[in-house]
């Protein structure tokens, strides 16, 4: 099925590359709106990474076969890629050397984005008025219309704070030279900057435990670095993930390395420690728990914030949204990605359904699309700009078809309490009301006459 629409893509890392790719692939015209001097820019922030997830769940298919026609050869599809070998081996040349170099808009930050005529409190007619979305680029602000719009912009620009409570920690915001966000390169470009200091991460997900396990291997090279975990929950073995469960084996791995390092008390640990204030002590920080006189504190050098990211939703004030309050992620999805209900990290794959707003022709895809919620695998991202691109096509049968298999955590907990493991495949959120199942994968499961996930 073709279409002569204009859609906008608003960002151009993975997930918006393959936007692109598919509704390009349907003969609609995307038009990738990237913030960056260049695509990916946010993956060039984390080349140093190296991704839990092999090459055969980083490619997405449509993107593929675009770049087939340039002679690309595909990297072995069970090797873990680097951000850096991401970029190099697949982004760089996608973005480059395919039709989608034509359709690619660097340096053009988008700032706000309404519809034609329609502010957002007018309802007749609206649905059938095209995209306004204004950016910003080095000449200035343009406009662009279009008749829909894929929000795959991301969250790595707007990482949570230190603060327990949701807010930046008192001072933190004066501290800011001395805290860093998100997972810097320790043992590389940044390494002067944490070699034979005291160094504290805050966080308990897979950016905090890999920053970790790498200022542990700095300090065995640099034996004065003292390495702090600030948790800020009770129990550590929570961030150990599946271990040998784990169907992304480096994933596995990862948790492993770092129960080991914790077991051997390489890293310091402190418990239940919530971040409420932030303050100067000489050139160092004291980072304090609880009330600024009567808490606990520890005395560092330097903070790494590794608490997660949450949603720019700023230049979408004038779309209209529907989304969990809580989450911030969209209402259908919400349940499935939900921490509060489950923490598996893999959920059932999900697309245009799931992911529709109120405003008609506008879909938030890819870690966007997760609001609040941890723990996104790149396939998913391309899974849904599939099914999006053919629901705006117009093709619903291929929008709602599923072409997705989803590797396993090997652990799974429903309202916080562990349930399973790998085989169990309990991660796929709530059943449907009125189900006689334990979650959607089980439902799904028993519905199509098999025996169900097996893990209530």
């Amino acid at each position: 099925m073709t279409s002569s629409k204009i859609v906008a893509v608003i960002g151009g890392g993975p997930v918006g590359l393959a936007a692109a790719a598919h509704l390009m692939e349907r003969g609609m015209t995307p038009i990738v709106l990237e913030a960056g001097e260049q695509a990916a820019h946010a993956v060039r922030q984390w080349r140093h990474v190296q991704l839990f997830s092999p090459w055969k769940y980083n490619i997405d298919g449509a993107a593929a076969r675009l770049l087939a026609a340039t002679g690309w050869n595909s990297p072995d599809p069970e090797a873990y890629p680097t951000g850096g070998e991401l970029i190099e081996r697949y982004l760089d040349p996608l973005a480059t050397k395919t039709p989608l170099r034509d359709v690619i808009r660097t340096s053009s930050r988008v700032t706000a984005i309404s519809r034609v005529g329609f502010d957002k409190a007018k309802t007749k007619g609206r649905e059938s008025a095209p995209f306004e979305i204004r950016f910003q680029n080095g000449k200035g602000p343009e406009t662009l219309r279009a008749d829909a719009v894929i929000d795959a912009s991301g969250t790595w620009s707007s990482p949570n704070p230190a603060g327990v409570n949701g807010l930046a920690a008192i001072g933190e915001r004066e501290c800011a030279a001395r805290i860093t966000y998100g997972m810097p390169d320790v043992r590389g470009t940044e390494r002067e900057r944490y070699e034979g200091q005291t160094v504290a991460v805050v966080g308990a997900g897979h950016s905090a435990i890999g920053t970790l396990i790498e200022l542990a291997r700095l300090r065995d090279n640099a034996p004065p670095t003292n390495v702090i975990w600030l948790l800020r929950g009770t129990d550590p073995s929570k961030a150990f993930g599946g271990g040998a469960n784990d169907k992304l084996v480096a994933r596995g791995e990862l948790g492993a390395a770092f129960a080991d390092l914790v077991s051997k008390g390489a890293i310091q640990v402190e418990t239940g420690f919530g971040i409420t204030h932030v303050s100067a002590s000489g050139e160092r920080l004291r980072i304090g728990a609880g009330s600024a006189c009567c808490g606990r504190h520890v005395v560092v050098d330097e903070l790494i914030v590794a608490t997660g990211f949450r949603p720019d939703l700023w230049f979408l004030s004038e779309m209209r949204l529907r989304l969990d309050s809580a989450i911030e992620a969209p209402v259908d999805l919400a349940p499935l990605v939900d921490p509060n209900e489950h923490s598996c990290g893999t959920v059932r794959p999900h697309g245009a359904r799931e992911l529709r707003q109120d405003e008609p022709g506008l879909y938030l895809a890819g870690m966007k699309s997760y609001g609040r919620a941890p723990t996104f695998l790149m396939i998913t991202g391309y899974e849904q700009v599939r099914s999006i691109a053919a629901e705006i096509a117009g093709d619903h049968e291929a929008a709602a078809r599923v072409e997705l298999d989803l590797p396993e955590t090997g652990v799974c907990t429903r309202g916080g309490v562990e349930v399973g493991t790998a085989s169990a495949g309990c991660c796929g959120g709530p059943a449907p009301v009125g189900a006689d199942a334990c979650c959607a994968e089980d439902a799904d499961a028993k519905t199509a006459g098999r025996s169900g996930c097996s893990c209530s």
